[in-house]
């Protein structure tokens, strides 16, 4: 298949594009380089099938492709919250361009939603049916309540116009090509112990996430594309929970060094909890993630060595 990937030079789009290349397909790649960057991409440059093009999804663009992965958006806060009104704007745009572009073609598209979508929870884990606890007003509701327009976006386009929709909530994902400034916790973590810093705790360090490292996630894409029982929205992540302070102590461990842990005050609206349900990805895809955290977390930080 051609495949065109939005966002294809970030974190995740490079994996992707990645993965698909050796899978045998064509990838059309646009990413306007806000986070995203060609480093990421710059050993598939060379491949015939690989195609990149700097564009802003905002715009609208026109490809003939066989289908469509929309990944285009800033994911980290100190990203997002850099110019919140351009990160809105790329999340229902950059949506509703996709979905014209996959209406016309009558192409299958896929949606990167996020857990995001679920806010500070009051039900642990989240299910797919959790509706969420969103304030639409703070500094993160550009991410968050960009997602969750565009996961309206995309199932009022496929009731409406009958377009191929998938929709994915990706919880916590790390791996090697995270940006090293993107602020989210497992680069902080690396990139504080790697340059002999103190490792910055926000809150008193109770709070969790679930972290899944990059490959298992886009083997999930892939499967979830590949299947037609459901067009989601369908959790992806690591059930597998952990604190704050057990993942800083894990870092440490791994990357040595003299770095303490320090404590600062918590941001606003950051969530207590995050955990995925991830029952429907079990039944449908036979999925779940493979990688522990410690074979991960060396991975990247073998990765980080190289740029810090």
């Amino acid at each position: 298949m051609r495949i065109l990937v939005t966002g294809g030079a970030g974190f995740l789009g490079s994996h992707l594009c990645e993965r698909l290349l050796k899978e045998g397909n064509e990838v059309d790649c646009i990413d306007n380089l806000f986070t995203g960057r060609k480093a990421n991409i710059e050993h598939l440059l060379g491949n015939p099938a690989f195609e990149f093009v700097r564009h802003d999804v905002i715009d609208p663009f026109k490809f003939e492709v066989d289908q469509i992965y929309n990944l285009a958006c800033p994911a980290s806060p100190p990203h997002y919250q850099y110019n919140p009104i351009k990160t809105i704007k790329t999340s229902v745009m950059g949506s509703i361009n996709c979905l014209g572009l996959a209406k016309r073609l009558r192409v299958r598209v896929f949606q990167a939603s996020t857990s995001e979508v679920y806010g500070d929870p009051q039900v642990h884990p989240q299910p797919e049916s959790y509706w969420g606890n969103v304030n639409p007003i703070g500094k993160r509701s550009c991410y968050d309540e960009g997602k969750r327009c565009a996961e309206t976006l995309f199932f009022d386009y496929h009731r409406e116009n009958k377009v191929d929709i998938r929709v994915v909530r990706i919880f916590n994902t790390y791996g090697p090509r995270m940006h090293e400034a993107d602020g989210r916790v497992v680069s902080n973590f690396i990139v504080q112990a790697l340059r002999g810093q103190d490792l910055t705790i926000y809150g008193d360090g109770s709070q969790t996430r679930s972290f899944c490292y990059v490959d298992d996630l886009i083997e999930g894409f892939l499967r979830f594309m590949a299947q037609t029982e459901t067009v989601g929205p369908m959790n992806l992540g690591n059930p597998g929970e952990f604190t704050m302070l057990q993942l800083a102590e894990l870092t440490l461990k791994l990357v040595g060094g003299k770095s303490k842990i320090v404590y600062k005050p918590l941001p606003a609206d950051d969530p207590k909890q995050r955990q995925p349900d991830i029952t429907l990805a079990r039944q449908l895809l036979k999925w779940e993630p493979k990688v522990s955290l410690e074979e991960g977390l060396k991975r990247t930080i073998a990765y980080f060595k190289t740029k810090v």
